[in-house]
């Protein structure tokens, strides 16, 4: 089934009306006709919806049935992604929307290779905005994660730093107590902090810095992984510690 984001506007009288970009995909892409069901998600809500009339500027569809699926975490879960270099930051975005992560703030560290000039940062975060929502169709979310502003690494720290937990995967953290400590510490109402390093890793330093901010110093196991590898695996443990700790309730 698909899923259709639209904003609060194009709500009222138990329906919503779908126009724009999102009108020309379903009708000229998808091909979709009057009596077809879809979802339709707004203001962190998906409702099961039946389009009822396709015009000529966009599509009215009538609510079936309200709150019809509910997929986001009961956790907010912050991704801090030191800038990769190519495409990698793509990449991140859609694996780690799909598994439920609630923003993604990239971070400039002492060891990207990559540097944005003022120019290019509202470009690019119209790109990766754009990943960012066709993630959460795919993955039937009922909201779309925003992608932040780039920022310095003193400003990640300050905003990571306010969250109930704040994790920093290092490769040189020993065990997997401390990592074992944290997930199970992750409870419904919390939001939660991941910082993860560019192809470089961090310095010393950063991790020092981070540590003084109250971050915890955790390990994703033995092996050493690329930096679109641990973002993408630090972000699915906590979705799942997240869903089997609401279980366990």
């Amino acid at each position: 089934m698909f899923n259709f984001f639209v904003d609060e506007a194009n709500k009222g009288n138990g329906q919503y009306f779908i126009d724009g970009a999102d009108y020309n995909h379903l009708k000229n892409v998808l091909r979709m006709k009057v009596g077809e069901e879809l979802l339709v998600s707004c203001e962190g809500k998906s409702d099961l919806c039946s389009i009822v009339e396709l015009g000529q500027d966009g599509a009215t569809v009538k609510i079936i049935e309200e709150d019809y699926r509910q997929t986001e975490l009961g956790v907010k879960i912050y991704l801090f992604q030191g800038l990769p270099k190519s495409d990698k930051l793509e990449l991140i975005i859609q694996k780690c929307v799909e598994l439920g992560v609630y923003a993604i703030a990239p971070v400039e560290t002492a060891r990207c290779i990559v540097k944005l000039d003022e120019g290019k940062k509202n470009g690019k975060l119209s790109r990766w905005q754009s990943i960012s929502e066709s993630a959460a169709k795919q993955s039937k979310r009922n909201t779309v994660p925003e992608i932040l502003p780039v920022m310095s690494y003193k400003q990640a720290l300050k905003m990571a730093s306010e969250m109930d937990i704040f994790m920093i995967p290092y490769e040189n953290a020993e065990g997997m107590l401390s990592t074992k400590k944290a997930l199970s510490g992750i409870k419904d109402g919390m939001t939660v902090g991941i910082l993860i390093g560019p192809e470089g890793g961090f310095e010393e330093k950063e991790v020092e810095q981070a540590v003084l901010s109250g971050a915890v110093s955790v390990s994703l196991g033995k092996r050493i992984l690329r930096t679109e590898t641990a973002a993408i695996t630090a972000v699915g443990a906590c979705m799942l510690a997240a869903e089997m700790n609401e279980v366990a309730k």
